[in-house]
């Protein structure tokens, strides 16, 4: 009962504290280029965050590590695939090359991270200066222009359309939101404990899996709503960009606050996973570019043969 209560919370809580957040830039002067590139990507990232921390402070590495690449695997072959199923996804190379190299780089140091077996706050520092550049040069590069790419993450704000143009009531939304968010990793992380300690399971399994899916949400809601709108493009910049904020800003979050060990299980087998389909996803989009129907169920059944192996 307690993952369920936390899923609604997160998925609740990460929609709202987007709207209100995008509410309150817009009022304040910022960039629709800036508000795609920080506070979507930021906002939909925040139930990964938030419960990696909770989860690292409960002592429980397996969860916290554990979300952050079982959402960037789901986020690529479940919800890009079902995307996909809905609406075939168009790759704009000129869009997606800088983003879906800086995707696979990103990938890559966790790679190197997760060999060492450890991750400390300078390790963390590190990982956070990293997305501060790449958000930064992005800026710089595509403001003022009408690049695909530029136009890509100013599209990501029409998806995350915010309810109202009011100030107060935009600030309000976000408190909600982040409130709801800490509630709903609280619930989320205990209930995974007790699950995992009442089924037999470990935690990192039920971290790559339920808690990982679960943290996903909102990046679900975004990609099918992208999808349903034939925008499904968007859905493509929005998985590229939350994962890269999952590894560099989570993770990097993450050991700042509680360095964190990585387990074994997840160095063997998940991490590569992850990796793999950061490579799968830049390969097909430059390629083919587009991710038909074929495709999106291709994603999907790859996924359900990857959580088949955990069983």
């Amino acid at each position: 009962m307690e993952i369920i209560i936390g899923l609604i919370l997160l998925l609740v809580g990460g929609d709202t504290l987007v709207r209100g957040s995008v509410a309150v830039a817009r009022k304040i002067g910022i960039s629709e280029l800036m508000i795609g590139l920080t506070l979507v990507g930021f906002g939909t990232s925040t139930p990964e965050l938030v419960t990696s921390i909770q989860a690292a402070l409960a002592g429980s590495p397996g969860i916290a590590v554990g979300n952050v690449v079982g959402s960037n695997i789901a986020n690529i072959l479940l919800i890009l695939g079902a995307a996909a199923l809905i609406y075939p996804i168009a790759c704009q190379p000129a869009a997606i090359r800088r983003d879906g190299v800086v995707l696979i780089l990103s990938a890559l140091t966790c790679v190197v991270v997760s060999l060492l077996g450890h991750m400390n706050g300078w390790v963390g520092l590190l990982f956070i200066v990293l997305l501060g550049l790449y958000v930064v040069y992005t800026y710089l590069n595509e403001r003022g222009s009408r690049q695909p790419s530029a136009e890509m993450h100013r599209a990501e704000v029409k998806i995350a359309e915010p309810w109202t143009e009011k100030l107060w009531v935009g600030l309000l939304l976000a408190i909600v939101g982040i409130t709801l968010t800490i509630f709903g990793a609280q619930f989320l992380v205990s209930g995974a404990i007790e699950l995992s300690r009442a089924w037999g399971i470990s935690e990192t399994t039920i971290g790559l899996t339920i808690v990982a899916v679960g943290t996903s949400l909102p990046e679900l809601v975004t990609s099918v709503v992208a999808a349903l709108k034939r925008k499904s493009d968007i859905a493509l910049g929005n998985v590229i960009g939350s994962n890269i904020y999952n590894i560099w800003f989570i993770l990097g979050a993450t050991a700042l606050v509680k360095p964190i060990d990585f387990p074994a299980s997840i160095v063997v087998v998940d991490i590569w996973v992850m990796l793999a389909a950061s490579f799968l996803l830049l390969i097909i989009a430059l390629m083919r570019r587009s991710l038909s129907r074929w495709v999106g169920l291709g994603f999907i059944v790859l996924y359900a043969l990857y959580v088949a192996t955990m069983a």
